[in-house]
């Protein structure tokens, strides 16, 4: 079945592993600029993550309970095919960086081609969380960095259970 595109959801897809301030900043501007957004943890195959799906969408759901119209899920396969099923008008991706852009944009083409009546929107993330990103939120944990001022508590705690 498919949903019609009401034009006032978004989707902001990612793996999440683990979700961060900067992440966390694009989902709250994307909150005031579309009515309904649906924060998309991706199932990924053949990539060991740290949290598994289940703890991805739970961190999420944490870190964006204070967000009226944010709704999280996961989901399994094509992206277009996630948001035809949701009826979404708009993915909403942020960007660190040019090779960010690059990357982003190839995505946006592909997924314009899929699916046509899908728009991406690319946020510039937030100046004070540009720097951070989910890989090397890991390395610093990994090596016993304290990762505390790049990711939300819930996740904070939830690296510390993973420690012990």
């Amino acid at each position: 079945m498919t949903a019609v595109n009401d034009g006032r959801t978004a989707i902001c897809p990612g793996t999440f592993d683990p979700v961060t301030l900067g992440h966390q900043d694009v989902f709250e501007r994307a909150a005031t600029l579309f009515e309904r957004v649906v924060v998309a943890a991706a199932a990924v195959s053949g990539k060991n993550t740290l949290f598994s799906l289940a703890e991805r969408t739970e961190l999420i759901r944490l870190s964006v309970a204070h967000l009226d119209n944010v709704e999280v899920d996961s989901f399994d396969g094509l992206l277009v095919d996630f948001c035809r099923e949701r009826g979404a008008a708009a993915i909403v991706k942020g960007l660190r960086s040019i090779d960010d852009f690059q990357h982003e944009q190839q995505m946006a083409m592909m997924n314009r081609r899929m699916l046509p009546e899908i728009e991406t929107v690319l946020l510039m993330t937030s100046p004070h969380v540009q720097y951070i990103s989910s890989s090397l939120v890991r390395e610093i944990w990994a090596l016993g960095g304290d990762v505390s001022e790049f990711v939300p508590e819930p996740v904070v705690e939830a690296l510390e259970r993973k420690r012990h």
